[in-house]
């Protein structure tokens, strides 16, 4: 089945990091963190003193939790009112924090904006609104605190259907949950990027592993026949574990286990290795794992899934236009925006 789905083949423009994974974890953190310390500098040094204070906030900020992927109106400095200099930077940091494949999809559902205009624009009397809303330049960049080898600071690149979100401390790149990307439409059906999908992977990694149960493995993944119209977690600032439901990795076989490596990786691998590799170590280490189904298990049918473990969560669902409409989302219960790490640090203050 996977080779049915239309691999993402996008350029990858920007600039690009050479990014070591040789180095030991902790070193690896604060090459991560380094860079992207050194790379918003950059950025910001760039700006215009008007540009500066919309791109800036104090790290304890609350807009630094205020995070969604609707199409809304953002504080933050959008790309639309930056240089192509300015917005070349921005690429910049961007790519700091994904890996290949990530910063490709990223971009990649950055430009659907312009699908969607040219479908929802079609009506000449309201193209001028059409265009206020879907605009693939209206992604905006915040930095909260200041960009340093000391203290605490974090960045976000957010706009519809996109939100991450880094944070760092002494240096140290340490969280980068929640971590946000959804398509519309999940696949293009018309014009010249048609068969297009973006998260395609995403789908059909889940679809596998569902069709891989047998009859009483999947009594205990499925969960509803009715898929939710929505992420369980949507875009709360703050989420608590989900009840495990589905079934457990302990009751899956060696090549089922392989399929659910497979699909974690599709998700931290949109990060670049060392925070991807981080991430799995832990997700490891953090006792079983649980996946959940609710929906149809055919393309086209409205469909959800979730993958949980003790710290955290991964969900996706695509229900919306005849099932063409998809969100997916990582979540770290206690370690969004750095809460966990960031607490520890505060206790060996003190």
């Amino acid at each position: 089945m996977m080779n049915l789905v239309k691999r993402l083949t996008v350029p990858f423009f920007g600039i690009c990091l050479a990014f070591s994974c040789i180095a030991p974890q902790s070193a690896r953190a604060h090459e991560a963190g380094a860079q992207m310390s050194a790379i918003a500098k950059v950025f910001l040094s760039a700006l215009t003193p008007e540009q500066k204070a919309k791109a800036s906030f104090e790290f304890g900020s609350e807009e630094r939790e205020n995070w969604h992927f609707i199409p809304r109106e953002r504080k933050g400095l959008p790309m639309k009112e930056m240089t192509p200099q300015q917005r070349l930077l921005a690429q910049a940091l961007l790519n700091t924090g994904l890996g290949f494949r990530g910063a490709a999809k990223a971009v990649t559902i950055m430009s659907l904006e312009e699908v969607l205009y040219q479908i929802e624009g079609a009506d000449e009397s309201k193209r001028a609104a059409t265009r206020e809303k879907r605009d693939p330049e209206k992604y905006y960049v915040s930095i909260f605190g200041e960009p340093a080898d000391k203290g605490a600071w974090g960045w976000r690149v957010e706009g519809h259907h996109l939100s991450l979100n880094f944070t760092i401390k002494d240096g140290q790149m340490l969280r980068a949950t929640p971590s946000f990307m959804g398509t519309n439409p999940g696949e293009i059906r018309q014009g010249p990027l048609t068969g297009l999908r973006v998260l395609g992977v995403e789908e059909e990694l889940g679809r596998e592993l569902v069709k891989s149960l047998s009859e009483e493995q999947f009594k205990k993944a499925f969960v509803a026949t009715e898929a939710p119209k929505e992420m369980i977690t949507e875009a709360k600032h703050k989420v608590d574990p989900l009840s495990p439901e589905g079934i457990a990795d302990t009751d899956l076989d060696a090549k089922q286990k392989g399929m659910l490596k497979r699909l974690i990786d599709e998700y931290v691998d949109r990060l670049r290795p060392e925070i991807a590799d981080a991430a799995r170590a832990e997700f490891q280490a953090s006792g079983p794992i649980h996946f959940a189904w609710a929906g149809g298990k055919e393309r086209g049918e409205p469909h959800y899934y979730r993958v949980q473990g003790k710290t955290f969560l991964l969900e996706y669902d695509n229900t919306q236009n005849n099932a063409n409409h998809v969100h997916s989302v990582w979540r770290s219960f206690d370690g969004d925006f750095g809460r966990d790490v960031l607490g520890e640090h505060v206790k060996q203050a003190h």
